[in-house]
């Protein structure tokens, strides 16, 4: 990778962290972020993008290109989400740890399947159905702290489930279309 194709990497992050710093100097309520927040949320933000760039350099399918794209925009809204409010009740009920899970198995998956598209359908696939059972087991589990209400909360998770269930369609194709070749590169 070139440093130009890495500069966006670096300016992308920057530039979204500027709305909250300009919320900050606004003095908008609900806005109280320290430092660690910015470092943190850069960190994530630029994280994704490269591993977007690493995951699709040789991708020549648009929808493994978007797959690819959903499922770590998913990803980050997740522990953006959970990390700022928490999906369960606040973001410090034992049940949001369980979103973890969804992720190890996204980067389980992702290295078992070598980023090929049939191995990620079906990563994504079961992404899917880990985020939906994360509610389904917090509901039995801790039925007492369920807020904003269990409308709500499988709501929000039926979202990230659609995100993922979408992905995976995606990389679905892209492995019926291309076969078992690497992201449909031509190698």
């Amino acid at each position: 990778m070139s440093r130009k194709s890495l500069l966006p990497v670096v300016l992308v992050p920057t530039c979204i962290l500027m709305i909250p710093a300009a919320a900050m100097l606004l003095r908008v309520e609900g806005w109280a972020w320290g430092v660690t927040d910015f470092v943190v949320f850069w960190i994530l933000i630029a994280g994704v993008m490269l591993a977007y760039k690493l995951a699709t350099r040789k991708a020549v399918s648009r929808a493994y290109r978007v797959a690819a794209g959903l499922a770590l925009t998913a990803g980050l809204l997740l522990i953006w989400v959970n990390g700022a409010v928490g999906l369960i009740g606040s973001e410090e009920n034992p049940a949001n740890v369980m979103y973890g899970g969804v992720l190890l198995v996204g980067l389980i998956g992702a290295v078992m399947a070598r980023l090929e598209p049939a191995g990620m359908a079906v990563t994504l696939f079961a992404m899917a159905i880990a985020q939906f059972m994360v509610p389904v087991v917090a509901l039995v589990v801790w039925p007492g702290d369920f807020s904003p209400g269990v409308l709500a909360v499988f709501g929000l998770n039926g979202g990230f489930v659609l995100m993922f269930a979408a992905s995976g369609l995606l990389f679905w194709r892209v492995g019926r279309r291309y076969g078992g070749t690497r992201v449909g590169a031509v190698a």
